[in-house]
């Protein structure tokens, strides 16, 4: 971010570090707005039709962008699917050229069914003189769903929910969702042909890689049936006979890199957790504080993780080392809840931070903010919280016992009563969570 670009007012981090903290979170979300990111992408228009299409959270968006910057008299349609309450107020004031229908995530629903389809049926017909774009951000997953033969939406709906459930690493779960999809993992490129096609992608991934992205409908892809079933065996996931021997006899194999058919194919990543993290790091250097970019690929269960940075950012305050303060630690990346309790509320971001809150065990001048750059946390309605050296002191007056949530997966809970949780809506955008760790 240039700083031209950085917010007119932005808290002190001495005097208001939840102010300054929430300023940095917004900063990261902005440079990952399609609006910022997309017009340098977008190709020429085409002797024949453009077709748009599309699925994530960021899509509605994406879609907006496109038909704001198209030519007028250039012909332009399509269809692309996104989360509920995830529509830009401005398209349902002002339609545009494109449709943007809603459908169910993080589990597919009938609507998210019955959407593909419509996609799917706007792909035939093409000829080598038609452009297709291709807007895909996180959530397509789910979103973009169309079981492979022989599946019901019923059998993906289950399988979907025990992954989830599961721990299973983001791209463990868009491996097997690319091989029990009659759509994603490349075969959308495939229904494309001869069209010529340009996808362009906002990364939720670790690596940014485009076949992980939304399970990759357009690109072609290295994984395979077997290393499905492995994932599938490695988390005790039962699924039905017809997706058994669909894997085991390769059936439900997905089209593979060197594919002639994806010749001539293009694709951008537009926005990435990275440079989302660059942007937060020059707004902190603005205001006089060092900032520190740890990783934007951390992985692993969101309670280690938080143990994790509670251990740096200790280290900072009581010794100096790695890092001088005052500084802000940045992160992001796909952390994971193993849920033990599924009556529990809260999602990885909210879970990282209670783990972490426990491990500073109030460590004075340390603040943490976690968020999702969606603005929804899991499944809730909070994007993340913020942790302070007072949290636990502040729950304990409530009679909350941090670890007691944090054993029920219940992070939510724990911040809602504290007033610390962070509300911001859905951002029409998605590069995974944001992590700041501010130590003064």
């Amino acid at each position: 971010m240039d700083a031209h670009n950085l917010p007119m007012v932005v808290p002190s981090p001495q005097t208001d570090p939840r102010g300054f903290l929430r300023a940095l979170f917004d900063a990261a979300v902005a440079r990952a707005l399609p609006a910022e990111n997309i017009a340098a992408f977008l190709p020429p228009p085409p002797k024949g039709r453009t077709l748009v299409v599309g699925a994530g959270k960021a899509s509605g968006t994406m879609a907006a962008a496109v038909d704001a910057l198209w030519p007028a008299d250039a012909p332009l349609s399509g269809l692309v699917i996104t989360r509920y309450g995830h529509v830009p107020p401005r398209l349902w004031e002002r339609p545009g050229r494109i449709a943007v229908v809603e459908a169910a995530h993080p589990t597919p629903d009938e609507s998210g069914l019955a959407a593909t389809r419509r996609l799917a049926d706007l792909t035939r017909g093409l000829t080598p003189d038609d452009l297709v774009l291709c807007l895909i951000s996180g959530g397509g997953s789910a979103l973009l769903s169309m079981p492979a033969p022989g599946l019901t939406l019923h059998d993906v709906q289950a399988i979907n929910k025990a992954l989830l459930h599961s721990g299973a690493a983001i791209d463990e779960m868009n491996c097997v969702r690319k091989h029990l999809s009659g759509i994603k993992g490349g075969r959308l490129g495939i229904m494309c042909a001869p069209a010529h096609v340009v996808t362009l992608l906002i990364s939720d991934v670790p690596g940014d890689a485009p076949e992980v992205i939304a399970s990759g409908p357009t690109v072609p892809d290295s994984t395979t049936c077997a290393d499905a079933l492995r994932v599938l065996s490695q988390h005790h996931i039962p699924i039905p006979e017809a997706a058994k021997h669909g894997l085991r006899s390769g059936g439900f194999e997905t089209p593979k890199p060197g594919d002639p058919r994806f010749a001539g194919h293009q694709v951008h990543v537009i926005a990435t957790p990275y440079e989302s993290l660059q942007a937060a790091a020059a707004l902190a250097r603005s205001k006089g504080i060092a900032a520190h970019i740890l990783s934007d690929e951390i992985e692993g269960e969101s309670r280690d993780v938080g143990q994790m940075h509670a251990a740096i950012a200790r280290s900072v305050a009581r010794r100096g080392e790695p890092f001088a303060k005052p500084c802000v630690i940045l992160s992001s990346g796909e952390t994971t809840v193993t849920l033990k309790n599924l009556r529990g509320r809260g999602g990885r971001a909210t879970e990282f931070l209670l783990s972490c809150a426990i491990a500073l065990q109030g460590e004075p001048g340390v603040y943490a903010l976690a968020a999702d750059t969606d603005g929804i946390d899991g499944m809730e309605d909070n994007a993340g919280a913020i942790v302070t050296p007072d949290t636990l002191v502040r729950a304990l007056e409530r009679g909350q016992k941090a670890a007691d949530f944090l054993h029920r997966n219940d992070a939510y809970g724990f911040f809602a009563p504290l007033s610390d949780l962070v509300m911001s809506g859905p951002t029409f955008t998605n590069v995974n969570d944001f992590r700041a760790l501010l130590i003064v």
